[in-house]
């Protein structure tokens, strides 16, 4: 009768206990259900202020935990038997190598080895249990803090840019690749104005600072500064989307997309002529905005050019070239005469026209893709966004190197910040809009799934620092603009 060496029967006792294992692991598994269901038993006879639905979510997550620990612990036990029989094949085999037996030490080293390679792979597995069970508390904690409020269905294409009225009464303002501007109620998400001027993409809308003026640019190689004149209507009870309950994020096709005509009515006003239009481009005006004090406007092109100009008379102040491709985006500071435009070319510029004499210019070299845009914060500090996927924050006393750099997974695309709290609201090729603060760390991501967010690419966002119901706007390839309530005490508290 053959007599079974010694690895043979180590090996098949390594494959029965693999076998147990694989035994406990179904029952573990089948016995889910009954575990889930007495734990809600247990709970539904206890008094609790919760809602059901967040009741039903907790025990869901603290099942997981359980679970994923439950593994974990059946794994760490199974591979500590694996160790102590590895100890013992290495211990066999030390005595016949060389006809000497090993000394301890080589023992120890081998077995050392083996452990720590072990214990690697148990570190690993622990780490991605862990961070599925983190990243299921972030999203309930961001749901918590960052609420829909409004959405606002009219365009029949996408919406470019989105802005908020520094005057009162405050409104929302839309630019649409349908030709139209629409200025909205923040508070109904009724269209109340529809500017029908351009005969191009409407790319950018930007409000005056002190009057009801706006400022669009358009595809048609124009800039056009129109007057509205707004009443609004008594506010009507908002719908309540705050108790929207957090469902898997799915994908979404054209036919999920708003309709046209949504929610313009037929007698929303019109207007159809810009008091003043500025034409001194060769190409599509992609962006435009106000200096400060509303005298001056500048206007950022696809023929590589930014032009300023005098808004009473329309004539042409400064051409600032310079920039090797197309532009685009513009940027003005809120306090001073300064102007940031970002272009294709990978770079964005400083223009300083505090010196009516001279403008100076300061290159940005930082980026290795397209400069979606930039934009002034409080002080010195400029923030910039790009396709290579991220955004950067600089100091414009030291533009050698950026202060923070925050790293994405999608194409950045316009993007703003909260001056107040120095938040910024980054919007993304997929579908995504996250929330940073000025040093890089993630605050939150705004919800998106198949009740509420974006369903296509978001395009823009826009801070509203004083609104008591909606302070941050996004707008998208969907057709639509957002509103949304971000409670930043309680945000900036989860830093």
């Amino acid at each position: 009768m053959p007599i079974e060496s010694g690895s043979s029967a180590s090996a098949r006792q390594a494959k029965q206990k693999r076998k147990s294992h694989s035994l406990s692991i179904r029952r573990t598994n089948s016995s889910e259900q009954e575990r889930a269901g007495l734990q809600r038993d247990m709970l539904e006879g206890q008094d609790s202020k919760l809602p059901s639905s967040i009741r039903n979510t907790l025990l869901e997550l603290f099942g997981q935990i359980e679970r994923e620990f439950e593994n974990l612990y059946i794994e760490n036990l199974e591979l500590r038997r694996e160790i102590d029989t590895l100890n013992e094949r290495l211990a066999a085999e030390g005595q016949t190598i060389d006809g000497a037996e090993l000394s301890k030490g080589q023992l120890k080293a081998k077995a050392s080895h083996s452990t720590s390679q072990l214990s690697q792979k148990l570190k690993t597995t622990y780490k991605a249990s862990t961070s599925k069970i983190v990243s299921s508390f972030k999203t309930t904690t961001s749901r918590a803090i960052c609420q829909l409020v409004k959405e606002y269905i009219g365009h029949r294409d996408g919406i470019w840019d989105v802005s908020v009225a520094k005057t009162q009464p405050v409104v929302l303002g839309t630019a649409s690749a349908d030709h139209t501007a629409l200025l909205w109620s923040i508070e109904t998400g009724k269209c109340l104005v529809k500017y029908v001027g351009h005969v191009g993409s409407v790319n950018s809308i930007k409000f005056h600072p002190t009057e009801q003026v706006a400022l669009t640019a358009s595809g048609d190689q124009t800039a056009h500064i129109w007057r509205y004149l707004i009443q609004l209507p008594t506010p009507q009870p908002t719908a309540d989307c705050n108790q929207m309950s957090g469902e898997d994020e799915v994908e979404f096709s054209d036919k999920d997309e708003p309709d046209g005509d949504g929610d313009v009515s037929s007698d929303c006003p019109t207007v159809r002529t810009p008091l003043t239009s500025l034409k001194s481009h060769q190409g599509v005006v992609i962006a435009a905005d106000w200096l400060v004090g509303g005298k001056q406007a500048v206007t950022a092109s696809w023929d590589r050019t930014a032009n300023l100009y005098d808004v009473e008379t329309s004539e042409l102040v400064h051409s600032l070239t310079g920039h090797d491709q197309e532009l685009t985006h513009c940027c003005t500071h809120p306090t001073q005469r300064l102007v940031v435009t970002s272009s294709r070319d990978t770079t964005f510029r400083l223009w300083d026209f505090r010196d009516p004499s001279i403008h100076s210019v300061n290159v940005f070299q930082g980026h290795t893709d397209t400069v979606t845009s930039a934009v002034f914060t409080v002080g010195d500090n400029v923030v910039s966004g790009s396709d290579d996927r991220t955004v950067k924050v600089w100091d414009l006393k030291n533009m050698r190197s950026p202060i923070a750099t925050i790293r994405t997974d999608s194409a950045v695309n316009r993007i703003n910040v909260c001056v107040g709290q120095r938040i910024i609201a980054l919007p993304h090729d997929n579908r995504q809009v996250r929330l940073f603060d000025m040093s890089g760390v993630r605050l939150a991501r705004l919800p998106r799934s198949n009740r509420q967010g974006h369903r296509r690419m978001v395009c823009c966002s826009a801070w509203s620092e004083d609104h008591p119901i909606c302070n941050l706007f996004t707008c998208g390839f969907d057709r639509q603009a957002i509103g949304w309530n971000i409670n930043i005490p309680a945000l900036l508290q989860e830093k």
